[in-house]
């Protein structure tokens, strides 16, 4: 409550939480002049969301003790979220833009709080008709409705109920118990939310009863069965840029959660606090590249970065493009292409359709995997998004009328919420360097072939069938290799042998480990020591031989 007549520095704190956390890169708001960005104003029930959304349970424990934090509370951070209801990545908030909500509607969602904190902690006569006061004047406003009730749960768990969709298809089915609805689009008003509440207390009370509290009933309806569907919450009209919503109760997700530790246990051997480093990076300059020699994962790494990123692991919002000689910006941006009919047509390439996508979806971040930079010319295939990447270019005051124009007069930029992560191999000898004015738009990062008890562990834990004695002699072997190479004058680090190369599949068994090395070598590894020592061939014999003699 100490929040309440100081919501600037609740806002500050969260800030300075999301420079070190992943996950919270949706709290951007949109201004009524056009622009964007950080939130001037929050709710209670919006800040308890920040950890009971669609992300992981380990980012869940990671908010939830950084706020415990900065708001000053003693509990312990939970061991398990079962049971407690969570919203939907996409509709986080409980109100909408700035430039869309009512000057009090905030406000309103404040005075809900301070009087269901009240109610559940007082005898006061009036602290009842105050709370209907208060949660009739929020319900219904732009991004409130069955969400609103979740939010009281979460405050007051032993004395508010959660309706959303998964507790009242149990409640109505398997407990028989009638939800009224006649509040605003179909919803409970305060009578009929109060009502229900009494009801089910009073049938706790009963021994033989499925349930004898609320977040016992919670639990349950986590748990339920049932073959009719969850019932959907209404649409309240709010368009699907708004952050807020009866859309944002989440009922069976449809998008797995992901973040800094997915990447880890899909096979990043890179440390947590160098990939953090990295997010918090794209977070502030829009535009990364990660370079390094071949089979330090790159391309792999830099989709699950886009992934992190957002929250989620939503494909839909994450589009990969492979530059090459060939490309041209009439392919990347937009350029006319012929149709059926002989004429011709002016077609959105890749990176416009994601532009659009972004400027549609604005508190969500979308995100561009430009594969191998250096394979085409960037500033061709780029050509004005090229000035518009820029961090402090990505509004509207800084659009541009693109070469190929719809209308007369119309100019572009591109979106703060829209990501570039680029990927680059610098031991390619047929690429050309990159250029000044893009390394000025980009953050670049080192990857490094990464081995050691990391790489060992995860090989081990997700092929039980390798032993480790042969694991480490591998390691033993591409590191002298490696070392070999990296002395080489002609070579150097950057064509040093990545770990992907020996990292198994998962899901794939290896039956014979020396084996699988042998082909890896023959096939993989050696093709490319060929190339590497192509006016010493006797050298890259050798080179093979040493890996796999005495195995």
């Amino acid at each position: 409550m100490a929040f309440r007549s100081d919501r600037s520095s609740l806002l500050t704190g969260i800030y300075e939480i999301a420079g070190r956390v992943d996950g919270l890169s949706y709290l951007q708001d949109q201004y009524a002049d056009g622009t964007s960005g950080p939130l001037r104003d929050i709710c209670p029930f919006t800040v308890i969301g920040i950890f009971n959304r669609g992300i992981s349970d380990a980012n869940r424990k990671i908010i939830a003790a950084e706020l415990a934090t900065l708001l000053g509370v003693d509990a312990a951070v939970p061991e398990s979220f079962e049971g407690i209801p969570t919203l939907n990545n996409m509709k986080s908030w409980y109100f909408s833009f700035e430039k869309d909500r009512q000057p009090d509607d905030i406000q309103a969602l404040w005075d809900v709080f301070a009087a269901a904190i009240r109610y559940a902690d007082s005898d006061d006569s009036d602290a009842r008709p105050t709370l209907a006061a208060a949660y009739d004047n929020a319900n219904g406003r732009v991004g409130v409705g069955w969400n609103l009730t979740m939010g009281l749960y979460w405050i007051r768990p032993w004395s508010f109920l959660s309706l959303d969709g998964r507790s009242q298809l149990y409640i109505s089915r398997k407990l028989g118990e009638e939800i009224p609805l006649n509040g605003p689009k179909k919803r409970c008003n305060s009578a009929d939310y109060l009502s229900v509440m009494e009801k089910l207390e009073a049938r706790f009370q009963e021994e033989a009863y499925p349930v004898h509290s609320f977040p016992e009933l919670s639990l349950a309806a986590w748990l339920y069965k049932d073959s009719a569907p969850i019932p959907e919450p209404e649409d309240d009209g709010v368009g699907g840029e708004t952050p807020g919503g009866d859309e944002g109760v989440e009922v069976t997700p449809p998008i797995q959660p992901y973040g800094v530790d997915d990447i880890i246990s899909d096979g990043c051997f890179v440390e947590r606090a160098k990939i953090l480093s990295m997010l918090q990076r794209l977070r502030m300059k829009k535009n990364l590249v990660l370079q390094g020699p071949p089979g330090t994962g790159k391309t792999w790494l830099a989709k699950r970065l886009g992934f992190a990123l957002m929250g989620e692991r939503d494909d839909s919002r994450l589009r990969a493009v492979q530059f090459h000689p060939n490309l041209s910006y009439e392919d990347f941006v937009r350029g006319w292409r012929p149709t059926g009919d002989g004429k011709l047509s002016l077609v959105d390439g890749p990176f416009m359709e994601s532009v659009k996508a972004a400027l549609a979806e604005p508190s969500a971040p979308h995100v561009v995997v430009i594969e191998e930079v250096n394979r085409g010319n960037p500033a061709q295939i780029l050509g004005e998004m090229l000035t518009l990447l820029e961090a402090d270019k990505r509004t509207p005051n800084e659009a541009l009328e693109l070469c190929y124009r719809r209308t007369d007069g119309e100019r572009t930029y591109i979106p703060d919420n829209l990501y570039v992560i680029g990927t680059m191999n610098i031991a390619d000898r047929s690429l050309a360097l990159v250029d000044l004015a893009l390394r000025r738009r980009f953050a670049f990062i080192d990857l490094e072939p990464v081995f050691g008890q990391i790489w060992r562990d995860w090989v081990v834990t997700n092929h039980p069938g390798i032993a480790l004695d042969a694991l480490v002699e591998i390691e033993r072997r591409l590191l002298a290799l490696n070392d070999e190479i990296a002395a080489d004058a002609a070579l150097g680090q950057q064509f040093r042998i990545g770990h992907s190369y020996v990292t198994p599949t998962r899901g794939i068994p290896i039956v014979d480990v020396r084996e699988w090395f042998r082909q890896v070598v023959e096939t993989e590894i050696g093709p490319m020591l060929d190339e590497y020592w192509f006016d010493a061939p006797d050298r890259s014999r050798t080179a093979r031989q040493r890996l796999i003699e005495g195995l």
